[in-house]
């Protein structure tokens, strides 16, 4: 992990995958952007973001990220084993549905349910 901290961005680029690597090198605009940010916030708040797609840097190790899942933001904290693979892949988009019972009218035989 210690040298994954001091590593460069360059050096660090050479170990990971091509499609990670691919993205770091294009560097889009709102990638820059978040890099400012957590520059700017440091370790003292959560850095809320919407971009899933983005690779997650060694530097990040230990902050928190609150990272949007479509209706609300969940909190994850960046360990040494996330180093590499994208902040959306911690967050996930579906909820477990858990269906009861058919309703009234749902089937022939609760046709002749009472209401009450």
């Amino acid at each position: 992990m210690e040298e994954l901290a001091v590593m460069s961005l360059d050096s660090f680029t050479s170990i990971i995958n091509s499609h990670a690597r691919r993205y770091i090198k294009r560097m889009p605009v709102d990638y820059r952007k978040l890099l400012t940010k957590v520059k700017k916030v440091g370790t003292t708040k959560a850095i809320k973001t919407q971009l899933r797609e983005a690779v997650i840097i060694p530097q990040w190790v230990g902050l928190t990220f609150q990272i949007h899942g479509g209706k609300e933001f969940k909190q994850v904290v960046i360990q040494p084993d996330m180093v590499g693979r994208r902040l959306g892949d911690f967050v996930h988009t579906t909820g477990r549905v858990l269906h009861s019972g058919p309703g009234v009218g749902a089937t022939r035989g609760s046709k002749f349910l009472p209401l009450k």
